[in-house]
């Protein structure tokens, strides 16, 4: 069930066929499956996996939303993050460029559905199990269903 509301998820935030080939690979979109059958040395990784690609789905929904160009650099650093082949590996890759997820909430005006997603970002980088990691995941889905882009649209012609 999880694997199917993980999909769902990637769907609702990457909603174009090009937008999904640029970030998402097979292995990604099946990440969560994957991580359900790892072998118990294998785990923390593929859970890792799961978080980067959850974290990124909600990324993609900030940066669409508010057409928000510090998420999209972040959403870039972990999707490079998504290269990597051990969880040292992951982390180094976010370590080395630290400085953009601190920008990240720097200068940022966001709005009600803008707070969600961070909150949201947040959650799933703090996620360390994976009921945790299954909440954030529907809360998500939930979210990415309910947000109006058009509304947004309509703020920027005003200014």
């Amino acid at each position: 069930m999880s694997a199917t509301l993980f999909e769902q998820l990637l769907h609702e935030a990457f909603r174009t066929e090009a937008d999904a080939a640029q970030y998402l690979s097979a292995t990604d979109i099946s990440a969560y499956a994957t991580f359900e059958r790892a072998a118990k040395p294998d785990l923390a990784f593929r859970f890792e996996r799961v978080r980067l690609v959850v974290a990124m789905a909600v990324l993609k929904l900030l940066a669409d939303l508010g057409d928000h160009e510090e998420s999209r650099k972040v959403l870039d650093v972990l999707h490079r993050a998504l290269k990597a082949r051990t969880v040292t590996e992951i982390d180094a890759t976010i370590t080395r460029d630290a400085k953009l997820f601190e920008r990240l909430y720097t200068n940022l005006y966001v709005n009600e559905d803008g707070e969600l997603l961070l909150n949201l970002f947040e959650r799933t980088l703090d996620a360390d199990t994976q009921p945790l990691m299954e909440e954030v995941i529907q809360d998500a889905l939930r979210v990415a269903r309910e947000l109006d882009y058009s509304a947004h649209d309509d703020e920027d012609d005003e200014a």
